[in-house]
């Protein structure tokens, strides 16, 4: 079990050749926002009192930026993407602010289109490898991906259109959501999970307050920043620490009462992170739910709203 003791953050801000420029130690703070569903994770990352020279440069020269978080005996990478937009401001009479606001896989999103066919006998993995190759020039690589049937068709298979529309009709045949997280393309089954070691959340190893269910659907919890916890991976939770939640027993209530799981393992969805180097929060917010739950049908709706009400 990790100390989780001094911090860790690493900001960097890139060109396209991979020239970066190292902002680490200047006071940062952050929001990262993942969930579950196609829709780019965004970020807004603040760098305080920047020289005139050094903020300039930034907005002038860089499009990509990396953020890696965490404590200094388990840190990792929470974000990295393309640099959207650039805002400058002044909190107070001494302190000016630049911030970056950015998105994971905001260009293929958008942009990439995929014009291929497939010849009779395809399967599942060649659309899939095909697929893939409509988001290479973004920079896009191999993610994690289920175990294909190898079902084939007996004719060919036409593959035209928005990347991302194609990637939905694939994702809906194998029953999976995918999405994009730091530059790799996954795909995870409704019913299943990125196979690492689940996180254990107890008081001891990071969880801030307790647990809750959630009527709109699934499970809230509040943690220090822990990089193995991603999209798609589990985590381990007492079952006795959750706050049950009471039903609207009202004539037009709809309660979307989430399960809780028998075993306290439950598959993340989605995932805020808010930081700040100079001693304020550091923590992230988790919806999961439990593995045969099928959830709610707007992921996103749900994230935001229990990430709102949790304490």
């Amino acid at each position: 079990m990790s100390e989780q003791w001094i911090r860790h953050c690493r900001l960097v801000v890139a060109n396209a050749d991979g020239n970066g420029l190292n902002l680490s130690e200047l006071k940062i703070t952050f929001t990262i926002t993942r969930a579950d569903v196609r829709t780019p994770c965004a970020a807004i990352i603040r760098i305080y009192n920047l020289s005139s020279d050094t903020r300039s440069r930034i907005q002038r020269e860089f499009t990509q930026v990396y953020l890696t978080a965490g404590y200094n005996d388990n840190f990792g990478l929470i974000f990295s993407g393309g640099i959207k937009n650039f805002v400058r401001g002044r909190e107070n009479a001494t302190d000016t602010y630049l911030d970056i606001q950015a998105a994971d896989g905001d260009d293929p999103h958008n942009w990439a289109t995929v014009s291929t066919t497939l010849s009779a006998g395809n399967t599942k993995a060649d659309q899939y490898k095909a697929l893939l190759k409509g988001v290479e020039q973004f920079g896009v690589t191999y993610g994690y991906k289920p175990e294909f049937d190898d079902v084939q068709l007996p004719r060919g298979k036409v593959l035209w259109g928005m990347h991302r529309d194609r990637m939905d009709d694939l994702a809906g045949q194998c029953k999976a959501t995918w999405q994009y997280s730091n530059g790799k393309l996954n795909m995870v089954p409704d019913n299943s999970y990125i196979p690492t070691d689940a996180v254990v959340l107890t008081s001891k190893t990071g969880m801030i307050g307790l647990p809750q269910q959630n009527l709109n659907g699934g499970i809230t919890v509040r943690c220090l920043i822990n990089p193995n916890i991603q999209i798609g991976s589990r985590v381990q939770i007492d079952n006795k620490s959750i706050q049950q939640a009471q039903i609207d027993v009202s004539y037009t209530a709809i309660n979307q009462l989430p399960e809780i799981a028998d075993d306290g393992f439950y598959r993340v969805i989605c995932i805020n992170h808010n930081g700040d180097t100079r001693g304020g929060p550091w923590y992230s917010d988790i919806l999961c739910l439990a593995l045969n739950d099928a959830g709610p049908a707007n992921t996103q709706m749900v994230a935001l709203e229990g990430m709102n009400g949790s304490s």
